[in-house]
């Protein structure tokens, strides 16, 4: 039995990637405090702290080398898992060096670090995926920036537009987040060393050297006050990762309601076997929309979560740093599984053009409404000319006639051009220059993201 649908093996591929559940994994974690560790240390044996020899022993282990379930059964008794941690290290270190390890830290140093270490990881996998998502959906953009189709407000048709211009804006949602992804990364990967209260008294005059090199071995950035109880940079990955699933469920709600059977503009990619149903033999499924929403749904509470950890107490929190142990990682798991997704809507999704073409026919011209208002206002001023198109679409509305025709026969457009403005070509040309402003929105946005952000080297 497990209580998180990312750990189930039934339902855990379904919402979380094999590569993000193998970052937030027990073994990832056990990896990530011995190279902390390690890290600790190397940059105390430079200090003249502790032997030497004692970082070599610790990068020797393996998380093989621990017994997970006994690791487990302390966690339960300690409250923690580095007490049991730091046990079982220290049965496995010889005697002359048993001493010195973990020497001058705490449980939440070595927590936080290995938390950051596999932060590090996650936010590289977020990364690439989230980059092919919007190469994905630029191409699309440029590919139907002049392709017509009906623009939607509140769930009408309203005036039309291009699909590229929807695509693009799916496109630059996802990219206004994403290029916020170097910011967080600076303030996010810090390395966590403060000892018991966060003065690190017991390095006493090396303490902030081996801080220092404590960072630089793990690659992280150093601090120079211990974020024990400073947990808004937790909070902003948590509300940055449900942001970048909200930017995701605009995509995955568009596309569900595309696909519906009365619209039909789009379909998600055909796999055998997907998006059917027990009983209904016919059934093609949004899958790929469905779990995005769904990760979505959860992420809002998890956000707050860790939210809500901010408010911690003095130099160690009771309670709100352990619930950020249920909500972090399945915001890592619930992103990787909507980008997985995201992914294969960008890459794959079928698109109707003849479909959009004869769903612009469905309200008999009422699409272009706007723009005979204001071919009429030209003659009748704008308020007159918004009660008539009013008064001539609620005709259309009631009888079987087009709006064009319907304008046609009312003696106060006499004179008015009602051939430009029922020219579809306009307004799509107008999409397809909004498409086209948006594409390079995204280049200004793609040139703000770097392959990798420079990470401090050991000296």
């Amino acid at each position: 039995m497990t209580f998180s649908a990312l750990d189930s093996g039934l339902l855990g591929p379904l919402f979380a990637t094999a590569a993000m559940r193998a970052v937030f994994s027990d073994e990832a974690r056990i990896a990530a405090m011995l190279r902390a560790e390690a890290a600790l240390a190397r940059a105390e044996a430079e200090a003249g702290l502790v032997p030497a020899a004692l970082a070599d022993a610790l990068d020797a282990l393996t998380p093989a080398a621990l017994d997970l379930e006994a690791l487990g059964a302390g966690t339960a008794l300690a409250g923690v898992p580095v007490i049991p941690f730091v046990s079982a290290v220290r049965k496995l270190l010889p005697a002359e060096l048993e001493a010195g390890f973990h020497k001058g830290a705490t449980t939440q140093d070595i927590a936080d670090t290995a938390l950051v270490l596999q932060m590090r990881d996650g936010l590289d996998l977020i990364a690439v995926e989230s980059a092919a998502v919007v190469a994905g959906l630029r191409r699309m953009a440029e590919a139907h920036r002049a392709t017509p189709c009906a623009g939607r407000t509140y769930g009408q048709h309203a005036a039309p537009i291009s699909f590229g211009y929807k695509a693009a804006t799916w496109a630059l949602g996802l990219a206004e987040v994403f290029s916020h992804l170097p910011e967080l990364r600076t303030r996010l990967l810090t390395a966590s060393l403060g000892g018991p209260v966060g003065t690190l008294a017991g390095l006493g005059g090396q303490a902030e050297a081996v801080a220092l090199s404590y960072a630089a071995h793990l690659r992280l950035a150093p601090e120079t006050v211990a974020w024990h109880s400073r947990r808004a940079r937790i909070a902003e990955a948590g509300a940055w990762l449900a942001r970048l699933l909200g930017s995701l469920a605009k995509l995955a709600g568009d596309v569900a309601h595309l696909a519906s059977t009365e619209v039909g503009e789009v379909l998600e990619p055909h796999v055998p076997g997907r998006g059917g149903s027990s009983a209904m033999p016919h059934k093609r499924n949004p899958v790929s929309a469905t779990v995005i929403l769904a990760a979505f749904g959860a992420a809002k509470g998890h956000a707050a979560t860790l939210l809500d950890a901010m408010a911690s107490a003095h130099e160690r929190a009771a309670g709100p740093w352990h619930a950020e142990w249920h909500a972090l990682p399945q915001l890592f798991g619930l992103a990787s599984g909507a980008l997985r997704e995201a992914r294969g809507l960008a890459e794959g999704l079928v698109i109707a053009p003849e479909r959009m073409a004869a769903n612009l026919d469905l309200t008999r011209g009422l699409l272009f409404a706007d723009a005979a208002a204001a071919a009429c206002a030209r003659t009748l001023g704008a308020g007159a000319a918004h009660a008539l198109v009013e008064r001539a679409a609620g005709e259309v509305r009631d009888t079987s006639r087009d709006l064009r025709s319907v304008l046609a026969g009312m003696p106060e457009t006499s004179g008015v051009d009602l051939d430009r403005a029922f020219d579809i070509d306009r307004p799509v040309a107008a999409a397809a220059a909004a498409t086209d402003r948006a594409l390079a929105q995204l280049d200004r946005l793609a040139a703000r993201l770097t392959p990798s952000t420079p990470e401090p080297t050991c000296p």
